[in-house]
């Protein structure tokens, strides 16, 4: 009885089929099939007019206006680095999340008389006003995270906790970052006068400001934190204080120590980085 009725609808449905026109079931079946969407990739895209304003853009293909872009903002104690500096991390990113676009972005390079703050924050905000003015065309959601390194990383942090005024970072990473120029370690330490010096010896008002621990609120985004105890560049309590602000405020994050490390590392903790840096994208990019 079931082959039965199984061979009637058959008949049912070719007889319905064969009485359609010819041109009415190709409009159907051409409506039916979407368009493929295929991957993007432009690079040194100029945002602006110094040498440096340019980022390189990656695009998944068969994306949909789901899908989340990843900024990387490279290091270099704001006056030196380039976007090439984050080639392993772009290229981890791509191998482990092929379905995350990527943005990475050069910035307008600090030095006398040109102190990185409020120059660099305001050269991301026009790299993610870009973005969001052509989400449709680029077809890619409003949300973004960032993974920052160093003077990246600080950066990443304060425009994530200061800038963000349509709430779009879903996740910032710190890797080595400064993040509170008025922590004595930091402030009152020759070695570091010459970041101050940088800045144009400023107040402690706009140094707090520029400092993501002064500047995280409740509402902060999920954030990822990495530093090393030998580091001779940021010292230990940047991260550990940071940890600390994030607790009090009860912001979603983690913080990830390694006592024998300095500013990088490699082998077996470097892994252990690439890592966590990949659970996070799973939970906070990857998810819709």
């Amino acid at each position: 009885m079931k082959t039965l009725k199984k061979i009637s609808f058959l008949f049912l449905f070719l007889a319905l089929y064969l009485g359609c026109s010819k041109d009415s079931s190709e409009e159907e079946t051409t409506a039916a099939v979407p368009e493929a969407v295929e991957a993007y990739q432009a690079l040194n895209v100029s945002y602006g007019s110094d040498e440096n304003q340019v980022f390189d853009i990656y695009l998944p293909e068969n994306r949909t206006t789901s899908t989340k872009i990843l900024i990387l903002i490279h290091g270099g104690s704001w006056v030196s680095g380039d976007k090439s500096d984050m080639t392993s991390i772009k290229a981890f990113i791509s191998a482990l999340h092929p379905n995350v676009g990527i943005v990475n972005m050069n910035y307008t390079l600090a030095g006398i008389n040109n102190p990185p703050v409020p120059m660099q924050t305001e050269d991301i905000s026009t790299v993610v006003n870009y973005l969001s003015m052509n989400k449709s065309s680029l077809i890619v959601s409003d949300d973004i995270g960032f993974i920052g390194v160093s003077a990246g990383a600080h950066l990443s942090l304060l425009w994530s906790y200061a800038h963000d005024v349509n709430n779009q970072v879903d996740m910032v990473c710190s890797i080595v970052g400064p993040a509170n120029f008025t922590d004595p370690a930091y402030y009152d330490n020759v070695l570091y006068q010459p970041v101050f010096q940088l800045f144009g010896n400023p107040s402690i008002e706009f140094l707090e400001s520029a400092s993501p621990y002064h500047r995280a609120t409740t509402s902060s985004p999920p954030t990822l934190l990495f530093y090393g105890g030998m580091d001779p560049l940021v010292p230990t309590s940047q991260g550990v204080d940071m940890d600390a602000q994030l607790t009090t405020l009860g912001v979603p994050h983690e913080f990830h120590f390694y006592p024998e490390e300095g500013h990088g590392w490699d082998g077996e903790n470097l892994l252990d980085t690439t890592s966590k840096i990949s659970t996070y994208i799973n939970t906070y990019i990857e998810t819709e």
